[in-house]
């Protein structure tokens, strides 16, 4: 039995005539006739009474047609599923705060083009807020935030922990405190500070960490990749999560650098979250995925959240281990 002989039977008995329908199939007559004559010879019912003047039901054949519409029906609902997968799949809409975007963002995209060529990943950069109303409305199929030691995650998300950091002083390697090996806050309040908005997490550390002590001067700016800029152009100094400024390319061309806060073992929690009441398209199932396995590889190969953090300079911090 297939689909298409049931589909031809239910055109036959909507149209009263083998002719008519085998015009609207766009099949032959005769082909269409021995189709259906199959499907009968199968379930060993004459499910038509032919005559000179068409085509229609017999006894049997209506007690069976019932059965027929509901095939045909989960039929239609699994093909309009299916057009909705393929459709939703062209592009996968990921929100974040930019953190860790070269040591995992940007790798887990590459690797994901790789297996998904046809498939378009739309990276927006938002406050936690934006994306947890983001997720959950459909507007992002995945949300990467940060969260601090104690914060809550909100219930109808499912999060999976990423990467574990620390805050890390993000300064030009010129900086008279570039030759420190630890940064203190006295130090940070005796200089230009680039801290986030108010909605990111390291808003709300600095602003603790500080405790309510106001520097020198401070500007204010949308997330870690226009801190860094700025910092690059010798603004000031931001406070960072680690694996936001370790490897970043204006690091690695010694255009920024970074120094560990002194006494203090705060941690930052890089996460990945999702809808948990959605059905997600098997993309967007695939780079979550990737993010994870990626975000394992990452620390397994001696990320800072695994070791003694140092600076650049080569000595230890004065905090522990992650």
């Amino acid at each position: 039995m297939r689909i298409e002989q049931l589909e031809y039977l239910a055109a036959i008995a909507r149209l009263g005539s083998f002719r008519r329908a085998a015009e609207e199939l766009h099949i032959s007559q005769p082909a269409l006739s021995g189709s259906v004559r199959s499907l009968e010879r199968e379930l060993g019912v004459d499910v038509l009474e032919r005559g000179r003047h068409g085509a229609r039901m017999s006894d049997p054949g209506r007690d069976l047609f019932p059965y027929i519409l509901t095939v045909l029906d989960a039929v239609d609902r699994l093909r309009t599923a299916a057009d909705e997968q393929h459709r939703s799949v062209r592009v996968v809409r990921v929100g974040t705060v930019n953190a860790a975007t070269v040591p995992l963002l940007t790798p887990t995209i590459r690797e994901f083009r790789r297996s998904h060529p046809a498939t378009q990943v739309e990276v927006i950069g938002a406050q936690q807020a934006e994306i947890h109303r983001g997720v959950l409305e459909g507007n992002f199929d995945l949300g990467l935030v940060n969260y601090l030691d104690g914060d809550d995650r909100p219930p109808d998300l499912e999060t999976t922990l990423l990467l574990t950091g620390h805050p890390v002083v993000c300064m030009r390697p010129d900086s008279p405190l570039a030759d420190r090996d630890a940064i203190r806050i006295s130090d940070l309040l005796a200089e230009p500070l680039i801290v986030m908005r108010s909605g990111y997490v390291m808003h709300r550390y600095v602003h603790r960490l500080l405790h309510g002590q106001t520097p020198a001067f401070s500007y204010s700016t949308d997330g870690a990749e226009m801190g860094k800029l700025m910092v690059a152009e010798g603004l000031g100094l931001t406070v960072l999560p680690d694996f936001s400024v370790i490897g970043d390319p204006l690091e690695q061309r010694k255009v920024i650098t970074w120094r560990p806060l002194a006494d203090d073992d705060t941690q930052v929690h890089l996460v990945i979250q999702r809808a948990r009441s959605a059905s997600p398209p098997r993309a967007a199932r695939n780079l979550y995925d990737i993010f994870v396995a990626r975000a394992r590889h990452y620390t397994a190969g001696g990320a800072p959240a695994d070791r003694e953090l140092r600076s650049p300079s080569g000595s230890a911090g004065s905090r522990t281990p992650a």
